[in-house]
């Protein structure tokens, strides 16, 4: 008997290594780590929409503002159109006027120097008296200074010839056949010659080489030296002289 026990083998049960169940605990963690990453998410949504409604705000502000600004200079731009184009229309009428006036006054002028050629011309001059445009001359018969010449010539309302024009020099050398004092002078200051009346020399008919002041004592003018060209000469000689008074 004790054989068969002997002999008969007693088999263990083979150890079974435990198995953990750990699927509940994993699937816990992605969950919690889910729901940071959600949370964190989120949170960084929350942050970035708190941050863009922020600046969102204040670039609506500012664009108003702007916005304000370029509404107002637009008006004051429409207000100065304005302006200038009421400007425009009040210059424009304005140089209307003005031309209408200039049309009046040439008209005007041209009338007056037509009643004035009828006035001159109904107007005669003294007996002896020679007349040329509005003006009468005459033709001294006695010879003298400068000076007599013109007190001579004041004394009958006159003064010594003040020839302003061509055609004035051409009628005066018309009637002169000798030399003849003019109203031209320099006595006041040397070199500066002037007419009578206080006008400066501008129409010049001197000789060639003339004025040349011969000694420093040739202060007068004269017609008729060489044709009929104008010379300085000594205030003291004897000349005859042309008178000149308006009619």
């Amino acid at each position: 008997m004790e054989e068969i026990y002997v002999n008969e083998c007693y088999v263990k049960p083979a150890n079974k290594p435990s198995i953990k169940k750990t699927t509940a605990p994993r699937s816990y963690k992605r969950s919690f780590y889910l729901v940071v990453i959600l949370s964190l998410g989120l949170l960084a949504g929350l942050l970035t929409l708190a941050f863009y409604y922020k600046n969102s705000s204040q670039y609506s502000a500012e664009y108003l503002s702007m916005n304000n600004k370029l509404s107002s200079i637009t008006e004051e731009r429409d207000l100065l159109n304005a302006t200038v184009s009421v400007v425009s229309n009040q210059l424009s009428s304005m140089t209307e006027e003005r031309d209408l006036l200039k049309a009046n006054l040439t008209e005007m002028t041209k009338e007056l120097e037509r009643l004035q050629s009828l006035f001159n011309q109904k107007k005669t001059c003294p007996t002896g008296w020679r007349k040329f445009s509005c003006s009468c001359y005459l033709l001294s018969e006695n010879s003298g200074s400068w000076q007599s010449a013109r007190k001579h010539c004041t004394d009958q309302g006159a003064d010594l010839v003040v020839i302003d024009s061509p055609e004035e020099q051409n009628f005066i050398a018309s009637f002169t056949q000798k030399e003849t004092w003019i109203g031209l002078s320099d006595i006041e200051q040397e070199g500066t010659w002037k007419w009578v009346d206080g006008t400066p020399l501008t129409l010049q008919y001197w000789a060639s080489l003339q004025p040349d002041n011969l000694l420093f004592r040739e202060d007068c003018a004269h017609i008729r030296y060489q044709e009929t060209s104008w010379n300085d000469e000594r205030c003291e000689n004897s000349l005859q002289w042309v008178c000149e008074k308006l009619l």
